[in-house]
């Protein structure tokens, strides 16, 4: 039976060419964005067994309806991949940030995360195995950070925590929960020079494709674990 996966953020980047990569393996493909009409034009592109949803993930009202969307049409969720992030302060330090971006990172790259997880954890639980995975960054291994970027690392870093508080509490129920980081890849978030999309989002799709035996609750790149 294929597995019904929701990526959110994923008309464009690595979500988009993450999206496609689960099309073209039979996998059912829930493709969200922002805007709706962004969304169909996405999956009619992608083609396959791709279906559009609109999912603000900043708007709890609109998370809730693409969840009642889900149960209607489908029944369940094999996976999620909370993909939706942003805000890459290249330029600042942490001494001199502007903490108003610091905000607006942990809205993005954490509470929208959160709320879409709160709200399609119903539909997890209705799947045997069910897993969630978290775009996270190796800018938030705590090991490895250094004095760049520090919205967007220690934003990072949270939900690196989030995903190590919801494996230990969701393990009881089947569901694990890992963190996956693409690595630098030229997407409109990480700019010129980076990896190609599809080896980014390849980064990714293992840790979906992970073992049940894999465990729960560890932060992988390229099929290696990183150190928190």
């Amino acid at each position: 039976m294929a597995r019904v996966i929701l990526i959110t953020g994923s008309n464009r980047g690595i979500g988009r060419e993450l999206a496609a990569q689960f099309a073209a393996d039979g996998d059912t493909v829930l493709l969200s964005a922002r805007n709706g009409d962004a969304a169909v034009q996405a999956a009619a592109e992608i083609g396959g067994d791709t279906h559009p949803v609109q999912l603000d993930a900043s708007d709890p009202a609109s998370i809730k309806t693409a969840a009642q969307k889900v149960e209607a049409e489908h029944g369940r969720l094999d996976v999620l991949v909370n993909n939706v992030g942003g805000i890459f302060d290249y330029a600042q330090q942490a001494s001199t940030a502007d903490l108003g971006v610091v905000q607006e990172a942990l809205e993005i790259n954490l509470f929208s995360t959160w709320r879409v997880t709160q709200a399609m954890l119903p539909l997890l639980r209705k799947a045997q195995g069910a897993r969630i995975v978290n775009v996270s960054s190796e800018a938030a291994s705590l090991a490895r950070m250094g004095a760049s970027t520090p919205a967007y690392g220690a934003s990072k870093a949270a939900l690196n925590a989030l995903t190590r508080s919801l494996a230990a509490e969701l393990a009881e129920d089947g569901i694990t929960v890992h963190a996956a980081s693409p690595g630098w890849t030229a997407s409109d978030l990480g700019g010129e020079g980076g990896r190609p999309l599809a080896e980014g989002a390849a980064s990714i799709k293992h840790v979906v494709n992970l073992p049940a035996e894999a465990g729960t609750g560890a932060f992988y790149q390229d099929e290696q674990i990183l150190p928190w």
